[in-house]
This record gives structure tokens, C-alpha cells and sequence, in this order.
């Protein structure tokens, strides 16, 4: 049996450019990479990363010399302003580097206008072999699974899925039974990482963890055996930003870290 793909996310390596972060992700044993081509926050790095730009070719080059390709790109939001066609050129960056994936957050409190809008996302990336995922965060309007298949419902659409991160799992209160709502041509892939057995108790210390302090793959508290027995197989990305390991580890030695420790996970639970 082939091994599952495993992608190295962008917010593991945001301190290296995206030319660059295929470079780790060969040297670290990745199979793909996901690419961060709308920028997340205001104070994160920002590249020229959408259209024929030089970033682009560069891109294009290393994953030519490495054979790691794109798993997915991200990050989309849907606002209540936001007009859906501007992301056409970002999706059409993304199916030219070979992502099959895009990663979406619900930022619009309109449930039947974020349905619209998401169904419409959906129809202009279906040319481009592209599904969208949305993706459960609990400070965003989409917090849960349970809100996650519901949108789903909604938008009925065939290049449709919905992306678990353990860390928002576990800190939005889903359960392993609510896996079980999700339709099983949804599962497309899923983020790998893990957390503090303590939640934090306001949004700005969820928000700090998942953007600062996430842990690696099995040394944290999130039960991640019982999650991943609950899901099918499919590929991962692992998503492991820590502000502390990057002071004294360098990408590459991070990703190998990482890589070794959800490999060492995904036997676990094998013989769990």
C-alpha cells in the first residue's frame, strides 16, 4: 500500500518564502506542500504569490526539481463583502502549481449568503479540478462540524469538502460522533497537529495557540489516536506553527521533527 501523502502547511514555515518552503519540504521527507497564497493576518510575510509573477516560476521550479507537489492553497475567506469571482486568478495560480485543495474559513454571520457564496466558489474552481474545504474554527462562523455539514447541506455542490484541524476540534467541543454527520465523499484531507491538554478560556488565547503555539504530533493533550481511527485515510497536511521551536530550530529541522513525529502517530494507531 502506498504511504498517505503528508504536506508540509505554510503556517509551519511562515518564516520562509514559498519557493523555499518546497525546498524544506523535500529535504524534510514531504510528499506535498500547502501554500499560503492569500495572507492570513496583517503581520505575516507577504509574497507576490498570485499570477505570472517571479515567486510563481521560482515555485514552479522547485517543485519540478523536488517532484513535491501542491496539495493545497489557502487561505479563502468569505466576508460579507466579499465578491466571489476575485478569487478566480488565485484559484487559477493554484491549478497551474497542481493544487487539487482549497482551504476557506466562514468569516459572513449570513448563513444562506455564506451558503451562496461558498456554492458559487465552488462552481468557478469545478473547472479547474479544484474542491473547496471549508474549515470548522471556533472563533469564526463556522465553529463547529456540526455548522461545517449544515453549509454543506446548504451548498450541495460536488467539489465540496470540510477539513478537520485537531486543534479547533478539540477547542470547539466537536465529538467523534459528529464525524459521522460528514458526508464521506466530503473527506478530501485533513490537517495534522496537536495542543495543551488546557483549552484556553477567551478567544484571544485560542487564537494565539493556533496561530503561535501549536505542538507537534503526539507530544501534546488532544487525544489524536481516537480522532484519526474515527476518520478515513486521507492525506495531511501538518500544521505546527511554534514561535518558541523556531527561536531555536531551524525550518527544515522543524519539519523533519514534525514529519517524524506524525509517522510515528500514524503507526500508533495501527495497532491501536
Amino acid at each position: 500500500m502506498a504511504e498517505r501523502p503528508i504536506g508540509l502547511a505554510a503556517l509551519t514555515v511562515l518564516d520562509v518564502s514559498p519557493a523555499n518552503q518546497v525546498i524544506v519540504a523535500a529535504e524534510a521527507g514531504y510528499t506535498h506542500v500547502g501554500l499560503r497564497l492569500i495572507p492570513a493576518t496583517p503581520t505575516e510575510p507577504v509574497y507576490p504569490t498570485v499570477g505570472d509573477t517571479p515567486m510563481i516560476r521560482e515555485v514552479e521550479r522547485r517543485l519540478k526539481e523536488t517532484g513535491v507537489k501542491v496539495l493545497d492553497i489557502e487561505i479563502f475567506r468569505l466576508k460579507p463583502d466579499t465578491r466571489v469571482i476575485n478569487f478566480l486568478p488565485v484559484l487559477e495560480t493554484g491549478a497551474r502549481l497542481g493544487a487539487s485543495q482549497v482551504l476557506l474559513a466562514g468569516n459572513d454571520p449570513d448563513p444562506n449568503r455564506l451558503a451562496d457564496n461558498f456554492a458559487l466558489l465552488c462552481e468557478i474552481a469545478a473547472p479547474l479540478k479544484i474542491a473547496i474545504n471549508i474549515e470548522p474554527m471556533p472563533w469564526t462562523n463556522v465553529p463547529t462540524v456540526k455548522s461545517g455539514v449544515e453549509l454543506l447541506k446548504k451548498a450541495n455542490q460536488n467539489n465540496q469538502g470540510l477539513i478537520i484541524d485537531p486543534l479547533h476540534f478539540d477547542r470547539g467541543g466537536d465529538t467523534l460522533e459528529d464525524l459521522k454527520l460528514v458526508p464521506k465523499d466530503c473527506w478530501r484531507y485533513m490537517q495534522l497537529c496537536d495542543g495543551t491538554k488546557e483549552k484556553p478560556k477567551d478567544t484571544e488565547g485560542l487564537l494565539y495557540q493556533a496561530r503561535n503555539y501549536r505542538l507537534s504530533p503526539g507530544r501534546g493533550g488532544i487525544d489524536l489516536v481516537s480522532l484519526l481511527k474515527a476518520l478515513p485515510e486521507m492525506p495531511i497536511s501538518i500544521e505546527c506553527c511554534n514561535d518558541e521551536l523556531a527561536l531555536s530550530k531551524s525550518p527544515i529541522e522543524r519539519a523533519k521533527m514534525y514529519i517524524e513525529d506524525a509517522r510515528r502517530l500514524l503507526e500508533a494507531v495501527k495497532h491501536a
